[in-house]
């Protein structure tokens, strides 16, 4: 595979050749055919684009770092078909990358349509427990609790044929890949930027969605401002596939009359008449409520002013309060420093300037490297408290059981039997614990 083909998408097009190009992007553990009930009548007034994320659907498995790495690729792929102006509607982690693209390239994006999205995605140590449990067990464990998350209870019983689909759309993808989509999520904060969103955008959300449901949407509708919200009734996270009709409907009438062109100099809102009269595709189960915003837009954060230049080097807690709270968990962190606070609050601060600002951002060994460093070094001077603490984090930087076994093993051998004999018992409750799949 070459350098070029890692940086772009597997994608496919369907519609007129000569229409508006229309992107749509899937969800974390899916692939383009989520869209399948869609496309059909998108495809007769847009040339549209579905792409699939690394790894699933039989793409290509080249992780991404992140959600602007992804919207990086995506626009390389975007470049390679000359493509400049587009509209974009995702779902979920898709919905993420429209939003990254809507903040870096509002040149680019003509409308948008988030679906089923949050400006920041449950918090980080869920996502990040999601990718030890799938280098330890798989995407099985993933691949079942999928049905639960993704449709309503009614639905997955009468449905029983689309929820083995979405099963097994689960479990044919890579593992890596799925986990680096994991990270990508548990890093993807977008709060104090909506704000800068000038890109007329609809956010549609399934009214029994628990996963990002109506709350996350009403953030978004609050932080972008002239956005509007869609809340469809009967449909879960997966409302495109749960709500075809409704959706469907929804999508065509927003980005029929919501289109922005450069050119425009007054609203920037063109209405495109070929297609503005479009009647929807039939009667949706339980009709979509549209409503406009009613919040007030969010306030513009100190994250946006301009930063002091630095005289000296740059004190490395900012540096070490986030590789912490990536390394140990935000769950953690919060408790220590909540526990810490007033007399060992000093402490707390030299250990996140120094320990984890300094030792833990050096170059020249990787995190997995340093948590096989870091379990030793524990093993042998009977830090047991400590060591459940790094044995999470060694799960999280990436370590297998059975990697941490084998730390374990050759700590023995050096640091004495009776050390690693105690280590192995907090350890293995430690990582019983943490692979453990929710029930």
């Amino acid at each position: 595979m070459s350098e070029t083909m890692t940086k772009t998408l597997q994608y496919r097009f369907d519609g007129p050749e000569d229409a508006p190009i229309l992107v749509i992007g899937p969800s974390l553990g899916t692939t383009w055919h989520m869209w399948d009930r869609q496309t059909p009548e998108l495809a007769k007034h847009w040339r549209v684009l579905r792409f699939d994320l690394p790894g699933h659907g039989g793409a290509p498995a080249h992780p991404a770092t992140g959600v602007p790495e992804l919207a990086d690729r995506l626009l390389a792929t975007l470049d390679g078909l000359g493509v400049q102006r587009f509209g974009y509607v995702g779902c979920s982690i898709g919905g993420a990358i429209g939003a990254e693209l809507a903040l870096r390239r509002p040149d680019r994006v003509a409308s948008l349509a988030l679906v089923a999205t949050s400006p920041r995605f449950g918090t980080a140590d869920e996502f990040r427990q999601r990718g030890v449990i799938v280098r330890t067990n798989g995407l099985d464990p993933m691949a079942r609790a999928a049905p639960e998350r993704w449709f309503t209870a009614g639905f997955a019983a009468a449905q029983p044929a689309i929820v083995e689909w979405a099963v097994q759309m689960v479990r044919t993808t890579d593992p890596g890949c799925y986990i680096a989509a994991c990270e990508a999520l548990a890093a993807f904060d977008v709060r104090a930027e909506l704000g800068r969103i000038g890109v007329p955008t609809l956010v549609l959300v399934g009214a029994e969605d628990k996963v990002t449901g109506p709350a996350e949407a009403r953030t978004l509708v609050a932080g972008i401002p002239d956005a509007r919200l869609a809340l469809v009734p009967g449909a879960s996270h997966l409302a495109p596939v749960e709500q075809p009709a409704a959706v469907t409907d929804l999508l065509i009438r927003h980005f029929s009359t919501a289109w922005q062109n450069p050119s425009d100099t007054s609203t920037g809102i063109t209405v495109l008449p070929d297609w503005a009269t479009y009647p929807g595709p039939g009667t949706p189960v339980g009709p979509p409520t549209l409503s406009p915003m009613t919040a007030p837009v969010a306030a513009i954060t100190a994250a946006e002013q301009p930063q002091a230049v630095a005289a000296v080097r740059p004190d490395p807690y900012e540096a070490g309060i986030r590789i912490r709270r990536e390394v140990v968990g935000d769950a953690h962190v919060d408790q220590v420093l909540a526990e810490t606070a007033g007399f060992g609050s000093d402490f707390q601060e030299l250990l996140t300037r120094y320990a984890w600002g300094e030792v833990w951002n050096r170059g020249g060994l990787d995190r997995r490297s340093r948590s096989c460093v870091t379990l030793t070094a524990l093993v042998a001077g009977g830090h047991l408290d400590e060591l459940a603490v790094e044995t999470r984090a060694a799960l999280r930087n990436g370590l297998t059981p059975a990697e941490i076994k084998e730390v374990l093993i050759q700590a023995a051998v050096y640091c004495g039997f009776p050390a690693a004999n105690a280590a192995f018992r907090v350890v293995g409750a430690v990582v019983q614990e943490e692979t453990t799949p929710d029930p």
